[in-house]
């Protein structure tokens, strides 16, 4: 039997994450509802290319668009596949998290300006789905993630995920971090990490 978090709301205009797990505990799906103002060309850069991603997300070299294409990132938080929590040790610049060994994989889906999904290292399969079109200046995002995990596991991905999430907010709409963040806007903050990380240990079932 699976289970949810609670109904979805908000923390600095990011929806929260969603969570389904396996009767084991240890298979999860996280999924995350956004939208933001800008048209689809736009978010489909954020999200599927190595300038973009490198903003809000991820060193990604190298970087092969298309089906099978090859990828690493070194992730702004750190993470896990850069042999450390999500959170530790992040820095500003185009390397930003990279105290570590690149996570490599593959671009396991692919359809320009509509998905991209990515399978690295420990962070399992996740993807974007865009809709919008290129007259539009608003850009649906649904987020997906698969990956195995204890329960500490789960609770990093959703808030690690939700504060990616906020750095892409801020570089897409050019707005300030949210309050209590103390880093510069695009870098990642252990702070707020870990604030997240509360919030989501008191929605979880």
């Amino acid at each position: 039997m699976s289970t949810d978090s609670q109904a979805p709301s908000q923390s600095y205009g990011i929806p929260y994450g969603t969570a389904r797990s396996s009767p084991g505990g240890d298979a999860h799906t996280i999924s995350f509802e956004l939208a933001f103002p800008r048209p689809v060309e736009t978010v489909w850069e954020a999200v599927a290319t190595p300038e973009g991603l490198r903003s809000w997300l991820a060193s990604a070299h190298p970087f092969e668009p298309g089906p099978g294409g090859a990828v690493a990132l070194r992730w702004l938080d750190g993470g896990e596949d850069a042999g450390s929590g999500p959170g530790a040790g992040a820095t500003s610049g185009p390397d930003a998290g990279a105290g570590g060994a690149a996570a490599a994989g593959r671009i396991t889906a692919w359809s320009r300006r509509r998905l991209a999904e990515y399978t690295v290292g420990n962070r399992g399969s996740f993807g974007f789905t865009l809709k919008g079109t290129a007259d539009d200046d608003r850009t649906r995002v649904r987020f997906r993630n698969d990956f195995t995990g204890d329960a500490a596991c789960l609770l990093d991905r959703l808030a690690g995920w939700h504060h990616h999430f906020e750095l892409l907010k801020e570089e897409l709409e050019g707005r300030a971090g949210p309050p209590g963040h103390s880093s510069p806007a695009g870098v990642w903050a252990p702070d707020r990490f870990s604030a997240l990380r509360a919030e989501y240990a008191g929605r979880l079932p």
